[in-house]
């Protein structure tokens, strides 16, 4: 690696700015969905608290968010406890409920039902998924989620190319995908422990994701889920957090024939500090390190160098002169610039040679990553009016390695950005909800470059950047030059908050153009349920 810098600091130096100051760090995860979380803006982004937005996901018993989750859950229940059984468990209740006297435990079941039409092809698609989830908490201290879904699915085009590619549904997991209809299962898990005020501990089965945007350049919710031990500590208006994971990736060359040993691998220590300056400012020091399980030469397993939780890693991982292991640094920043807009950042370093840098003369090694935003909520003083805005960038190879296993990357997709490497990327989202009514709608549009047969331009991070087409010379969206057109409305109707059981209906355009264009439009209608994120704007 080229980095130049060899300066640790431990977070006891940033919190020591902020000692004596209380903290608390809850217990109770919410699942990340960004449709759900916009409909906390008021109370995260608000100028008159200090909350650690770019940390997700949230609590639902955080003072800061407390009243205003409450009031989601309750949306729609009848107070004077009037109707039937069976219609409260249908739109207000957890199907299951046990509460005692230091416990709590609920259950539901989780129908995604889809049927839809895509034009281009006149080919009618479908989604069949039950799933189920449980959940609750034994005291103050201790909670536990978990949830599995069945699924079989028919496709569009561009999302069964992809499937038939990269072996895996799209921010899920891999299955039985060599049909026409894709069968696949999917499991989240999490059980958090909170010993007092300032820390929390979890041992998950699921994602992580660090950010004020809809996409992160830092950590993201793209990849399937990985296994993965978390520990955030809170003092003042510091919280700190690191993250050990555990991942897998099923297209990496085998070292053995061995099929018992299954697919091969790789391991991840992150770290992300995060100080609240001011109560409109924000700042925070990411950092990320991976390294294979095994290589060729044997197992490796877990490095123990890498434990330290108050340590950033770079003096760690630069000690060991000859070191395959991968190094990111970035920063993560927010301003809240009116009482209820934010703008926001990410800046994230692969490799830098600052003499190559300077010299601008496209040197392939200068691999970095921008995000730049602006985000607020009651737009035009319409209350529930949420929007975005947001542009995302990274240079050709940014992410790869020499070899895959230490990429930035599980279960064949990115951990950042799903479009990988080598693009631009412009896009906006507004949400808004009325009653029980919730409307969303997307525009994005992005610039990259793809491969020709046999070379590499720096998109596809799975590639070893050791296959470049060139030392210097390279631009972003090198390459076979594409645009790529997405938009996205969704009209849906909430039935039950608890575990956001909806009727809904959705549509899609999709366009990719260089030297062919393919198009893709879609229209869905379905029964949905669950808070999680399925991307499909790629």
């Amino acid at each position: 690696m080229n980095f130049k810098i060899r300066s640790s600091f431990s977070l006891g130096i940033l919190v020591s700015l902020c000692f004596g100051l209380k903290g608390q760090t809850p217990n109770i995860n919410v699942p990340y969905s960004f449709q759900f979380y916009q409909k906390l803006n008021k109370s995260v982004y608000d100028r008159n608290t200090r909350f650690h937005s770019s940390i997700k996901g949230y609590y639902e018993d955080d003072s800061l968010l407390k009243n205003r989750f409450d009031s989601l859950m309750k949306a729609g229940t009848d107070s004077l406890n009037h109707r039937s059984w069976v219609r409260r468990k249908i739109t207000e209740e957890h199907l299951l409920n046990f509460d005692g006297d230091d416990f709590k435990v609920y259950a539901d079941f989780l129908p995604d039902f889809q049927i839809g039409r895509e034009f281009s092809e006149k080919k009618q698609t479908w989604l069949n998924t039950r799933g189920f989830q449980i959940g609750g908490k034994v005291g103050d201290k201790f909670s536990f989620y978990t949830n599995g879904f069945e699924n079989q699915a028919v496709f569009a085009n561009y999302i069964t190319e992809f499937v038939d590619t990269r072996k895996v549904v799209p921010s899920q997991m891999n299955g039985k995908l060599g049909n026409r209809i894709k069968d696949w299962a999917y499991v989240t898990a999490l059980l958090s422990f909170t010993p007092n005020k300032h820390l929390n501990f979890a041992l998950g089965y699921d994602k992580n994701f660090i950010g004020d945007g809809y996409r992160s350049m830092l950590l993201s919710d793209v990849a399937a889920n990985y296994s993965f031990f978390r520990v955030r500590a809170s003092l003042g208006q510091v919280t700190y957090q690191t993250i050990f994971g555990y991942m897998l990736d099923p297209g990496a060359p085998k070292l053995t024939n061995d099929k018992r040993l299954g697919d091969r691998g790789k391991w991840a220590a992150i770290h992300y500090v995060d100080w609240n300056a001011t109560n409109r400012f924000s700042i925070g020091f990411f950092q990320a390190i991976t390294w294979a399980d095994a290589e060729v030469e044997g197992k490796r397993g877990f490095d123990f160098n890498y434990i330290h939780p108050f340590v950033f890693l770079r003096p760690i991982e630069g000690s060991n002169t000859s070191s395959p292991d991968k190094m990111r640094l970035g920063i993560n920043t927010k301003y809240e610039v009116l009482d209820k807009t934010t703008i926001y950042g990410q800046f994230m370093i692969d490799e830098f040679t600052a003499k190559e840098f300077f010299g601008n003369k496209g040197y392939w090694a200068n691999k970095w990553a921008l995000q730049i935003g602006l985000r607020g909520s009651d737009l035009f003083k319409v209350e529930g009016l949420n929007y975005l805005a947001e542009f995302n960038t990274a240079r050709p190879y940014t992410y790869s390695h020499f070899d895959r296993m230490s990429n930035y990357a599980a279960m064949n997709q990115p951990l950042a950005h799903p479009l990988g490497a080598n693009f631009r990327e412009i896009l906006g989202m507004m949400n808004y909800s009325y009653k029980r009514f919730d409307f969303q709608g997307q525009l994005m549009y992005a610039r990259y470059g793809l491969d020709p047969e046999g070379f590499n331009y720096g998109k596809d991070i799975f590639k070893p950047y050791g296959t470049r087409v060139s030392d210097y010379g390279n631009s972003i969206g090198q390459g076979i030059k594409t645009n790529l057109y997405f938009a996205e409305g969704r009209v849906s109707y909430l039935l039950n908050p608890k575990y956001n059981l909806r009727i809904e209906l959705g549509g899609v355009y999709r366009k990719e153009s260089n030297t062919i264009s393919k198009s893709t439009g879609l229209v869905t209608f379905g029964l949905r349920s669950t808070f999680r994120n399925l991307y499909q704007d790629f």
